[in-house]
């Protein structure tokens, strides 16, 4: 549980319709089963005790004796375990009977949570042996105890602040207004269904579509467990489709028609940042419900969850072409729009051969011809100086002449060496002045050349770079548009890559894919035998683990430890420990030192869930103290 993860199950044993006693040992096996994996909350379907496909003999006295003694020996299999067991049972109370979920910790039934909304069409007759649950909890005298019972409980553990779990049962989800809302919004951060749901052509997507959408609306996990193997196929068939889900993604899933239980890390402390960073997610129904308070031992949850090691990078082919139409499509309208109400009617960029400058020209170039202007007016000027080898240089003429852009060259050479003369700046003494004043003499340039033809200048900066602040103020960190702004280097290179592919220009992609194939460099430094001697990732950190730091802390709210912990999951091919520590401290030092860069960005558009605009998403004082999350990763 440590860092906010709870292991959980959703568990389908094979029953036997109408035998609760061979129910009851096969729910006693994937209890122990699951405890054994570490699972602290472990849900079985709907009326698995009895079974859901009983029909009429629901109403048999002694199916409905044998289920609690069914009950009985589930509860036995959870002495000495402080898991919350969720198992689904019919039960009588008042002379009405109800579907409900008994829920069970270390030998003791904690509650009965009776099913709210029954189904009473298509092939659903629930109504015909079942009454609604009450919402206002009551007392049922369960083996000469008084236990709790009705749709309003909560069960708030203490080894996990935040953790708080609600249950409801099949059809609730269904609900327009389902007992999952009230809820969450009562508290519960994971919501458990316990679910008889049978299969037909297309259910199973919606099915999905529900368990992911309940999720992402209510920021729960959610943990769905339901009938498969056993259950009658008169006229039915179940498929045992168990899924976890948190806001919005599914976890885990169990493969249809195949007896299989699914465990999943679902995240607390992840789900509570996404609670308070949301100002529309307003608790309320808080009094109107009874909490149980569960005790369990904090312990480090073994983790199976995985974490992918380019967060702002889709997997899949398919997807992360999308995304790079989709993010190239934002940031060319962003630029249109900016066109459109300026009147300006060309463009001014600073290329290099490198990366940045090669995206933002070609998001330049899509957005004139949006706009149906000329790329004759696009001017791309390289300034070659101290540090410049012969590839970056050929690379960017190359391709401005390619895409039709007019080619400016400005050798800075002389301009710095005067510059560095008149601030007395040895010129043999290659510190932070002798690198930052090429880099605002280039950015002056530009400026005045965007004057003399009346048009903007581009900015080429990514998000990685404005994170860590490895930018020069006033330098390359200025622009009249930062087209690159909300893009992390991670997804630069995709974005530059999905380009080549698709451009349709023999030309261009032989370009690109040499640009792909450079080493990142700002170029300060002269080369060494006419080789690139100053390496971006040598001196700052690989941005690979500088973009998944920077995701987990500002998209998830991450502390170090838990960063620390994760990358070293994701990241144990690549890098060592020792590596990963070294260039977390790294992130953290620089990200809260150069915020005051952050604070007086130019305009650009945000693309994906992170961005640190002061505009925007990040508001962030530029004196903010780093020393409590620098303590936490020396103490690692």
């Amino acid at each position: 549980m440590k860092h906010g993860f709870i292991k959980v199950a959703a568990m389908t044993p094979k029953i036997r319709v109408a035998d609760p006693e061979y129910n009851a040992k096969e729910v006693c096996k994937r209890i122990e089963e699951a405890c054994t994996n570490g699972a602290k909350i472990i849900v079985f379907p709907e009326l698995c005790l009895t079974g859901y496909t009983c029909g009429d003999l629901f109403l048999q006295e002694l199916l409905l004796t044998q289920a609690k003694e069914a009950l009985n020996i589930a509860v036995g299999a959870t002495e000495g375990s402080d898991a919350l067991v969720f198992v689904g049972l019919p039960l009588e109370k008042d002379s009405k009977l109800y579907n409900v979920a008994a829920v069970l910790q270390n030998g003791e039934v904690l509650a009965f949570i009776p099913k709210k909304h029954i189904p009473s069409y298509a092939e659903f007759y629930e109504t015909r042996h079942f009454a609604a649950g009450n919402e206002v909890p009551e007392t049922y005298l369960y083996e000469g105890e008084e236990v709790p019972f009705g749709t309003n409980i909560l069960f708030e553990v203490d080894a996990i602040s935040g953790l708080t779990v609600g249950c409801e049962i099949c059809e609730d989800i269904w609900a327009p207004l389902s007992p999952g809302t009230l809820h969450a919004l009562a508290g519960a951060t994971v919501l458990v269904n316990l679910s008889a749901s049978n299969e037909t052509v297309g259910k199973d997507e919606y099915r999905e579509m529900l368990v992911k959408s309940s999720s992402a609306k209510q920021i729960a996990g959610y943990i769905y467990s339901s009938a498969g193997e056993g259950e009658s196929t008169q006229d039915l068939v179940f498929g045992g489709h168990n899924m976890i889900a948190e806001n919005g993604t599914i976890l885990a899933q169990a493969k249809r028609f195949t007896p299989e239980n699914i465990y999943a890390d679902i995240d607390i402390h992840r789900l509570r940042h996404e609670r308070r960073r949301m100002s529309t997610y307003v608790p309320e129904r808080r009094e109107q419900y009874l909490v149980l308070p569960v005790h369990m031992e904090e312990e480090e949850t073994a983790l199976v969850r995985t974490f992918g090691a380019k967060p702002f990078v889709p997997a899949n082919q398919n997807e992360r072409d999308k995304r790079c139409e989709e993010i190239l499509s934002i940031q060319s309208y962003g630029l249109k729009k900016r066109y459109e109400h300026t009147g300006c009617q060309s463009a001014v960029i600073g290329v290099s051969g490198g990366l940045d400058s090669t995206l933002a020209l070609l998001v330049t170039v899509r957005a004139f011809d949006m706009l149906g202007l000329k790329r004759e007016q696009i001017t791309a000027v390289t300034m070659p100086c101290f540090g410049t080898t012969d590839r970056t240089y050929d690379n960017a003429c190359k391709l401005a002449r390619t895409l039709g852009a007019v080619l400016e060259e400005v050798d800075i050479k002389e301009a710095v060496t005067v510059h560095f003369r008149d601030i007395r700046q040895d010129i043999e003494n290659h510190d932070v002045t002798y690198e930052n004043g090429q880099a605002r003499e280039r950015t002056q340039i530009l400026m005045d050349i965007a004057n003399r033809t009346n048009g903007m200048v581009i900015g080429t900066g990514d998000m990685s770079e404005l994170a860590l602040g490895w930018a020069t103020y006033n330098g390359d960190h200025m622009s009249m548009y930062g087209v690159n702004a909300g893009v992390p280097k991670t997804l630069v290179r995709h974005l530059v890559r999905y380009y080549a592919d698709t451009c349709g220009n023999e030309e261009l992609q032989a370009i690109l894919l040499d640009v792909l194939d450079t080493p990142v460099s700002p170029e300060l430094l002269p080369p060494v035998d006419g080789v690139i001697s100053q390496k971006t990732e040598d001196l700052v950190g690989p941005y690979e683990l500088h973009d998944f730091f920077l995701y987990y802390m500002l998209r998830c709210g991450f502390e170090p430890a838990k960063i620390y912990r994760i990358a070293c999951q994701s990241f144990k091919d690549i890098y060592d420990k020792i590596v990963i520590l070294k260039w977390l401290k790294t992130f953290y030092k620089r990200f809260f030192t150069q915020q005051f860069k952050r604070s007086c960005l130019p305009d650009g558009p945000k693309v994906g869930s992170v961005a640190v605009s002061p505009r925007g998403d990040l508001r962030m004082p530029s004196d903010a103290c780093a020393d409590i999350w620098l303590k936490q990763v020396e103490e690692l």
